[in-house]
């Protein structure tokens, strides 16, 4: 019974033209559902370190705050020493303080993440809120 199995296995010499074909439309199918799929994942993965760059730009403009309480607006050279590895140095970042319970308010301008976090191509001013908001999708 083994060597009758061995035989036929011994027979067969490959795939045939239509088994070839076959794989190759299978393969073709597959990477157009895949490679789509990718692009959106990727899309998707830098739109959300644009916005988890601004909320590290606001976490620094918050210990800035703490040594200097009366800063209203910052750049990227007030932030530098706190910031590492930020790629939109074109930032601003708006301080005011609520003048009834004594918080801060922080807000980004002119920085990618803006108009992601609104939709919007023509936003150019996000406040913490939103990112954080935005960053818990």
């Amino acid at each position: 019974m083994f060597q009758k199995l061995r035989n036929t296995l011994k027979n067969q010499k490959g795939l045939t033209l239509i088994e070839l074909l076959a794989v190759i439309v299978i393969l073709g199918i597959i990477a157009a559902i895949a490679i789509p799929s990718i692009g959106g994942l990727i899309n998707k993965t830098k739109n959300d370190a644009k916005v988890a760059e601004a909320v590290q730009i606001i976490s620094s403009a918050k210990m800035y705050v703490t040594t200097n309480p009366t800063a209203t607006t910052l750049d990227f050279d007030d932030l530098e020493s706190y910031l590492d590895n930020v790629k939109d140095e074109t930032f601003t970042v708006t301080v005011s303080k609520d003048a009834t319970s004594g918080k801060f308010d922080y807000k980004i301008t002119n920085h990618d993440a803006a108009p992601i976090v609104k939709d919007s191509a023509t936003a150019t001013e996000v406040t913490e809120q939103e990112l954080l908001t935005f960053s818990g999708n």
